[in-house]
């Protein structure tokens, strides 16, 4: 399958990127490290622009996370408010959802689309709690572009080193782990100031 992926970004070229981001991004996960990584190697060799790339997987994170908050807007949330009960979901956890997301809607997005296996995830309760369109696509344009960026890089500058991806892939991970954590911390920090004011 990872042979496929290759060979589709590089036959299909920014079309694939959109495609296989737009996949990565919903139901399907699979790592997009395997579409950027190689679409950096190929910029390096000045088959693709790399800026392009950026906006490539950008657009198809936004198609893909669409998805999963319109299904989870439009199916998920009529369910729950009619069956929910049977699944020990109560209205009361609806509506903490709704006012967690009012409040803290941006910096989940945004940190969530950073975390693997959260990243496909996050849309989900974004839709359910009716998080504003416009908030929505900025944050996850944001966190994805963030993560995609360093995909890029990677395979721009080692990409045609599988050894040195393997060994620095996990760091790269850790590292926007950490980068999540303190965001948070800085986003907990800045938000008691501000009610203390």
């Amino acid at each position: 399958m990872i042979a496929w992926l290759v060979t589709t970004v590089d036959g299909w070229g920014y079309t694939g990127v959109i495609v296989l981001m737009a996949v990565e991004s919903s139901f399907i996960p699979f790592p997009s490290e395997v579409v950027l990584i190689p679409a950096g190697y190929l910029a390096h060799q000045g088959q693709m622009d790399p800026g392009l790339v950026l906006l490539a997987s950008i657009l198809g994170c936004l198609i893909g996370a669409f998805v999963n908050y319109g299904l989870a807007l439009l199916v998920g949330r009529p369910f729950l408010e009619r069956y929910g009960r049977y699944f020990f979901i109560a209205p009361s956890v609806l509506h903490k959802t709704d006012a967690f997301f009012a409040r803290h809607g941006a910096i989940s997005t945004f940190t969530g689309r950073l975390i693997p296996g959260i990243r496909q995830l996050i849309s989900i309760p974004a839709g359910l709690a009716r998080m504003r369109v416009a908030t929505f696509a900025f944050y996850t344009g944001f966190g994805a572009g963030l993560w995609s960026l360093v995909l890029i890089a990677l395979g721009y500058f080692i990409g045609d080193n599988e050894a040195l991806i393997r060994e620095n892939l996990p760091l790269v991970t850790f590292a926007a782990l950490v980068f999540v954590a303190l965001t948070l911390l800085v986003y907990v920090f800045w938000n008691r100031q501000r009610q203390l004011e």
